[in-house]
């Protein structure tokens, strides 16, 4: 009892704000926090010169979104976020890597890339995932931005199976226009996949769906992140009306 009333403490003092990183000493700690929740945890593969550190080619070109609580000193969660113009800058999205966008491309110079979401472990009952959409809102706000893309990732830890049959159940109501469609490069082979499994989707693609995102078209496998990634589009125009309210108003 005494240790669950201390840990209640803890969570009351907590004292978390958002905004984008204003030094490099930040974005080092965002890198450092990927690295353990992406690496450490989840077994991925990262391409990183500097041990405990997730750094690639699109970060220098990135705005690096965070979540600090400030009674701790310490970052726990992030987003990094990709403009159009940098962009064009590093030669196209992270997530062109992955998918063939030809069919976005009349929307590029609207289009921001959000990727690399991730928080502490010790921050996951639902706090900083809100600060960071509402974080992400103000950006679009802000910058008069009209979509966001990004990659979804589910669990390949049961061979695909899981994420095969959750693209199945998904696609009939939240798959995008014909004209909006994307293609991966690396193909889930679902031909040769359960697509009947029950299961809840990760939070996060809930959360994508629930603002009103579509999945842009079958998920390609990530062997890096031994993940399968949905393809994410969000209008800012169907931005569910609860939603947008609820976010612009999480701004500290």
């Amino acid at each position: 009892m005494l240790q669950k009333q201390a840990h209640t403490a803890e969570r009351r003092n907590r004292n978390l704000h958002v905004a984008l990183a204003g030094c490099e000493t930040e974005i080092l700690e965002a890198q450092k926090l990927r690295y353990r929740v992406f690496a450490d945890e989840m077994g991925a593969r990262l391409p990183s010169r500097t041990p405990g550190v997730d750094r690639d080619i699109y970060d220098p070109y990135c705005e690096h979104l965070i979540v600090r609580d400030e009674a701790a000193g310490r970052i726990v969660g992030t987003y990094r976020i990709l403009s159009p113009a940098a962009a064009r800058k590093v030669g196209g999205y992270y997530s062109e890597n992955e998918f063939d966008i030809t069919r976005l491309q009349h929307l590029r110079n609207r289009i921001v890339e959000i990727g690399r979401s991730c928080i502490d472990a010790d921050y996951r009952s639902g706090a900083v995932i809100t600060l960071l959409w509402a974080g992400l809102a103000r950006y679009m706000r802000e910058n008069g931005y009209d979509y966001l893309i990004g990659c979804a990732s589910v669990s390949m830890a049961d061979g695909g199976h899981t994420a095969a049959s959750l693209y199945n159940r998904l696609k009939d109501e939240h798959g995008a226009p014909l004209e909006y469609r994307v293609f991966p490069r690396c193909p889930l082979p679902l031909e040769r996949l359960r697509n009947d499994l029950p299961g809840e989707a990760p939070p996060l693609v809930k959360g994508y769906l629930r603002a009103g995102a579509w999945i842009c078209g079958e998920p390609a496998w990530d062997p890096d992140f031994n993940t399968a990634d949905l393809p994410i589009l969000l209008s800012m125009n169907r931005l569910d009306g609860r939603y947008a309210k609820h976010f612009m108003e999480r701004q500290d």
